[in-house]
């Protein structure tokens, strides 16, 4: 389902080293570092490994020469188009070491984090318009009732917080994961941005899942080349999910002191996406405190971040942040709280009417014949244990341990009441004292 994948606007590529709004005594060296590690000598080559298009990098080349820490090996690359040959001086190599001592960082030229700010403009999640039908197809595979639909839809196009409550086991992830699904256009992720001279990584391949890349044919009439800055990537919107594991010091830069970089936070990773904090209440920080530490980005869509030195600085907060909770909010959260997550969304378990649907819906994709005698006995005797309450899980869990079973048993698919209580026996775990 490919939405609006053209509205976003990329980031245009840059025309000159002027314009590139970074210290030229970086840009060298991380030019002088990358054919110190990389061994490219083309310009063709380094502007591949820098990330910027051929004119701009010949610029940094013709720079670092005049400074004579590169020169021309004389040699024509007969494998590269006949191009010219370069290679570090004694003093480049040199002022390479230094440079690695002071920072590993090589490769893709950062994006100054004023530039990466008008990017994220661009890509907003607050300019998404999902309609009905995107939303109902994302969920497509999930029984929900139809009001559910009606709160969901304009919170995610709004792009504001949700939190969503309720009982475990209702389908509070899947949800989340149904939004995320529904988002379906793609952005651009920088590789790097640099603030005060400071590099802070945030492409990160386990949350951003590169679109497919746009790769040059040299012998084509048309090049894509300069199309846009290839210091970002072009993905799907990304999503970070976390759970229990989340604690405040993953919302911080964090701070790499062998290579001497940053990396981004998750929420910085998110930008342009999902941020996803699954189970609130189960982290060993209280929910509030997780909460307070949301609350100047989702009022003012900006982040608070600290370098090493103390020093503060702000970067953009473009994220739709999904709070689920198996807690009631009251219980968790003070009135102030709520009022900053802007919308709360219950989400139940399912009517007799809508497990029954759900069942059988399960039951024909799994290959198991519904029984009615065993069905009457699961809704008579066995659901008043547990003062009749449904799950969205329970069909799922049940069909399968029905048919982990059968194939023990060595018999076809079936339902019947003794198997039904086999199945249930695996659901609930008996209240009884363990003598030690």
């Amino acid at each position: 389902m490919n939405m609006q994948t053209s509205d976003v606007v990329a980031p245009p590529a840059p025309k000159s080293l002027e314009a590139m709004r970074l210290p030229m005594v970086m840009m060298r060296d991380i030019l002088l570092k990358t054919m110190f590690r990389k061994n490219a000598e083309t310009v063709s080559d380094l502007a591949r490994a820098i990330c910027l298009p051929v004119p701009v990098t010949q610029e940094l080349v013709d720079l670092a020469r005049t400074q004579k820490l590169l020169e021309a090996t004389g040699t024509l690359n007969a494998n590269s188009g006949n191009e010219m040959g370069y290679q570090l001086t004694d003093a480049g190599k040199a002022r390479a070491l230094d440079a690695l001592a002071q920072s590993e960082y090589y490769g893709a030229m950062p994006v100054p984090l004023e530039v990466y700010a008008e990017q994220v403009k661009r890509q907003s999640i607050r300019n998404i318009q999902i309609t009905r039908d995107h939303l109902t197809a994302a969920m497509g595979h999930l029984i929900l009732p139809p009001d559910l639909l009606d709160q969901l839809g304009p919170a995610v196009s709004s792009g504001r917080s949700i939190l969503m409550y309720g009982p475990p086991g209702n389908g509070k992830s899947s949800i989340s994961n149904g939004i995320r699904d529904a988002l379906g256009d793609k952005i651009y992720v920088p590789r790097a941005i640099e603030y005060a001279g400071q590099v802070i990584t945030v492409y990160d391949p386990i949350v951003h899942s590169a679109a497919e890349e746009l790769v040059d044919d040299p012998n084509s009439l048309r090049r894509t080349t300069g199309r846009f800055d290839t210091r970002y990537v072009r993905c799907e919107r990304p999503t970070v999910v976390t759970g229990g594991e989340l604690s405040l010091s993953m919302l911080d830069l964090v701070y790499n002191p062998t290579a001497r970089t940053y990396q981004a936070p998750l929420q910085l990773k998110s930008s342009g996406g999902v941020f996803i904090v699954d189970d609130l209440g189960r982290q060993e920080e209280p929910p509030q405190k997780l909460v307070n530490r949301w609350i100047v980005p989702l009022e003012e869509s900006r982040d608070i971040l600290a370098l090493q030195s103390g020093e503060k600085f702000e970067v953009p907060f473009d994220t739709l942040v999904i709070f689920s909770t198996n807690f009631h909010p009251n219980d968790i959260f003070d009135k102030a709280a709520l009022r900053r997550i802007f919308f709360k969304i219950k989400i139940d378990g399912p009517s007799q009417e809508d497990f029954l649907k759900i069942f059988a819906l399960v039951a024909r994709k799994k290959g198991v014949p519904l029984d009615e005698e065993s069905l009457v006995y699961l809704l008579q005797k066995k659901y008043p244990e547990i003062d009749n309450v449904y799950a969205n899980y329970q069909p799922i869990f049940l069909i399968d341990q029905i048919i982990s079973i059968c194939e023990f048993e060595g018999i076809p698919y079936q339902m019947r009441p003794d198997l039904v209580d086999r199945a249930w026996a695996n659901m609930f775990v008996k209240e009884e004292d363990i003598v030690h």
